[in-house]
């Protein structure tokens, strides 16, 4: 099986989609190809400026890199379909899998797309460049064209269904895998609260900021980690003012090599999102054995089970609460953190792998059965 996956959301910094697809194709290649090989598996990049970083790491793996910058290239594929891969890649593919929920057009192969979310439908505004210009137009007529399409939870497999109206049998929950860290020790005696997401609207920042101003000054320092966007101005103008100031670090984006020393030092992470089409964060920060505050919107619930405090992301009162609580009550967070450790465990690359190995060939025989 010739399968072309769209590596460009990996090419920078890998969180949320990047992050998923980055992490995929290593589990491929672990799992299919190789010596004996089912799959022959490649990745393309498209970039002016940015090249494939080394990816031995993700073993037997083909790299189609062409210096086509991504706006023009995206372009081309979303309104005109073309070039299709097989003139831009310069080979055949039996499934060509982008990670975005707009089609890698292609001249025989079959079509699979990953949705891990549709806010850019509920929030238009809140998105930028080619995903406000093309997504909302035309997300629904290519999960029509598309063979298959991957999602990365049931929250978000109910919105696919029924918002852009796909048949359930199109659709298929592929998670996200925990990532292979070890446990912390103890809880930290001077842990820090955590955010841990890139600084845009849906992630609440402004209601976590009001949360802990509340809790001001009997709690420890709040660290924001991810990427600002333009939205993020006023909150990281916030920061920098009383009573904020000198409590609240922003760091900025933290790289996957930093990431599990950066959970490890956390009393508790706060993800308090208006929408998740996973939350990536909340995993991450139950494989360490932090406990989590999250949103009971979208998927959070879904992943966090029992092993967190959920909270209504527009009421900053109740989140203060819940941070509170994990911050005094020590068997309380205690249970929260053993019983996310036991969830983490059953978020596995190999399984997902194994999932969408199992997409591949039901897009393929359904291509077949189309043509």
């Amino acid at each position: 099986m010739r399968v072309l996956i769209d590596y460009r959301p990996a090419l920078r910094e890998r969180s949320g989609a990047g992050e998923y697809t980055h992490q995929l194709v290593r589990a491929l290649a672990q799992r299919y190809a190789g010596n004996g090989a089912t799959l022959d598996l490649s990745i393309f990049s498209s970039s002016w400026k940015d090249r494939v970083p080394d990816v031995r790491e993700l073993g037997a793996v083909s790299v189609i890199d062409r210096r086509v910058p991504v706006s023009l290239l995206n372009l081309a594929w979303h309104r005109l379909s073309w070039p299709p891969a097989e003139l831009l890649a310069g080979g055949r593919f039996d499934v060509t899998h982008s990670s975005h929920p707009l089609i890698l057009p292609a001249r025989d192969a079959a079509h699979v797309v990953t949705i891990h979310d549709l806010n850019f439908l509920s929030h238009p505004e809140r998105t930028r460049a080619e995903i406000r210009r093309d997504y909302p137009s035309l997300a629904r007529e290519h999960a029509h064209r598309a063979d298959r399409i991957i999602v990365s939870s049931a929250f978000a497999a109910r919105e696919v269904e029924q918002r852009l109206e796909v048949a359930p049998g199109k659709i298929s929950v592929c998670p996200v895998g925990a990532p292979s860290w070890r446990a912390r020790d103890s809880a930290p005696h001077d842990g820090y609260i955590l955010f841990v997401g890139t600084l845009e609207p849906r992630k609440n920042v402004g209601g976590l900021l009001d949360a802990y101003e509340r809790l001001l000054p009997s709690v420890p320092d709040l660290v924001l980690a991810g990427k600002e966007t333009a939205a993020a101005r006023p909150w990281l103008d916030r920061i920098n003012r009383p009573p904020l100031a000198d409590h609240v670090k922003h760091l900025g984006y933290v790289d996957a090599s930093r990431a599990r020393d950066l959970y490890a030092g956390a009393a508790v992470l706060v993800l308090a999102s208006f929408e998740e089409g996973f939350g990536i964060p909340a995993l991450e920060a139950m494989t360490v054995g932090v406990p989590v505050v999250a949103s009971r919107r979208g998927s959070l619930p879904e992943v966090l089970g029992d092993a967190g405090m959920l909270v209504e992301p527009d009421r900053p009162d109740e989140i203060a609460a819940a941070i509170a609580r994990l911050l005094t009550d020590s068997a309380l967070a205690a249970g929260c953190s053993a019983r996310g450790l036991a969830r983490a465990s059953l978020f596995r690359w190999d399984a997902t792998a194994e999932r969408v190995y199992t997409v591949y060939r039901e897009a393929m025989e359904h291509h077949a059965r189309r043509h």
